[in-house]
């Protein structure tokens, strides 16, 4: 038996549709430098600091 794989980028883009969760990675390149300092503001502010480790 294979394990199924999950399409990510289609869960989350069903999440924005139907419940408008935004999940996206701070360094995801289809965001320009301003997009993606905006996005690590509000998930430090939200969540606090990165762990590095």
């Amino acid at each position: 038996m294979q394990p199924e794989t999950t399409d990510l980028e289609a869960m989350k883009q069903r999440g924005w549709h139907d419940q408008h969760i935004l999940v996206v990675n701070a360094a995801d390149e289809r965001l320009d430098f301003i997009e993606r300092e905006f996005i690590r503001r509000i998930g430090e502010r939200l969540y606090g600091g990165a762990r590095h480790g």
